[in-house]
């Protein structure tokens, strides 16, 4: 079994905020205009991001981050 399929699903979600800071960071985005452009309040972003949270994400969220991701290069200082 994959060590992904072992991880509890608060561990889960913990990794999945933790990418989701990780991405915008390096697009160089603020929580507010992420969640402005993903249709969520910023407190529902910033409560995602937040590793000592459990924030679940509905697919409708997941599915929004992965269109930001594939359609925005990453910016450059």
């Amino acid at each position: 079994m994959a060590d992904y399929m072992k991880l509890s699903n608060y561990e889960k979600y913990r990794r999945i905020g933790l990418n989701i800071a990780h991405q915008r960071k390096l697009k160089k985005l603020t929580q507010v205009q992420l969640a402005e452009r993903i249709g969520i309040s910023r407190t529902h972003m910033s409560n995602i991001e937040a590793p000592n949270m459990y924030t679940p994400i509905s697919l409708e969220v997941i599915f929004n981050l992965s269109l930001i991701h594939i359609s925005e290069p990453t910016r450059r200082s």
